[in-house]
């Protein structure tokens, strides 16, 4: 009897949404945390939960703009060390973007090991923004490469991180910021004061400045004076920038 070939997985890009613009004119591809090891499906469901609130309000506020959002469904798992399996599902989304939509800007928006190939896959020519949101990174190590940054020349990036995060280390977004920013001065980074890697205890705050970001960056509309100073500020200020307690409620562009 003929051995059946094992199906090759592929990644894909889930519904779109929230209501559907009319013409899309930007796209924000989510992608969701993983783990660092692992050859396992990713739980559709399970996976997704965590950016799909993000997404849908997104999704809300840049509808009369164009905006449609998309959840990556990755093919593993986890990173897979040099395999860097989430990174290149986050590249092949791009080019799944490009092959429906054309010619429009993306803003790739990670959560955990999802921000880590929002960062990696930002030299896509069709991405011109990251948002890494508690990124996780790996540990500093002689013998290893470190985290490319080269990449992110040319995009606007934000890395937002609390400072109590015990599954990522928050001083190692801030190394990976401080070395993009001598190459790159559009990046910034917002840290959560007391909040923990899934940023919940300020999550209105977490969800207005991801708004305010994506937002600007994709459509050109400007972003809020915190942002605006963050990005303007000299290294460590503008990458140690505290998020405010009520961002959202009064931003004046």
């Amino acid at each position: 009897m003929a051995q059946q070939a094992t199906p090759v997985r592929r990644a894909r890009l889930g519904r779109a949404l929230g209501t559907e613009p009319t013409a899309v004119s930007g796209v924000v591809l989510l992608l969701p945390g993983g783990e660092e090891t692992s050859a396992r499906r990713p739980s559709p469901m399970l996976a997704t939960a965590s950016v799909r609130s993000l997404g849908r309000r997104l999704a809300r506020a840049g509808r009369t703009d164009g905006l449609i959002a998309h959840v990556v469904h990755y093919r593993f798992r986890g990173w897979n060390g040099s395999e860097a399996h989430l990174a290149h599902d986050a590249a092949w989304a791009a080019d799944e973007v490009v092959r429906r939509y054309g010619d429009v800007p993306v803003c790739l928006t990670g959560l955990d090991m999802g921000g880590r190939a929002a960062l990696h896959a930002a030299g896509h020519t069709a991405v011109n923004s990251v948002l890494s949101l508690s990124p996780w990174l790996p540990e500093d190590d002689m013998a290893a490469a470190e985290e490319p940054v080269e990449q992110l020349g040319g995009r606007r990036v934000l890395i937002v991180h609390g400072t109590m995060d015990a599954r990522s280390d928050p001083e190692l977004s801030f190394r990976l910021a401080a070395r993009a920013k001598k190459a790159n001065r559009d990046i910034c980074r917002f840290e959560v004061h007391s909040d923990g890697h899934g940023l919940s205890q300020h999550r209105e705050e977490v969800l207005a400045l991801a708004e305010d970001f994506v937002i600007g960056a994709l459509f050109g509309r400007g972003f809020s004076r915190p942002v605006e100073d963050a990005f303007a500020a000299p290294p460590p200020l503008g990458l140690r920038m505290p998020l405010a307690s009520g961002f959202g409620k009064s931003l004046r562009r």
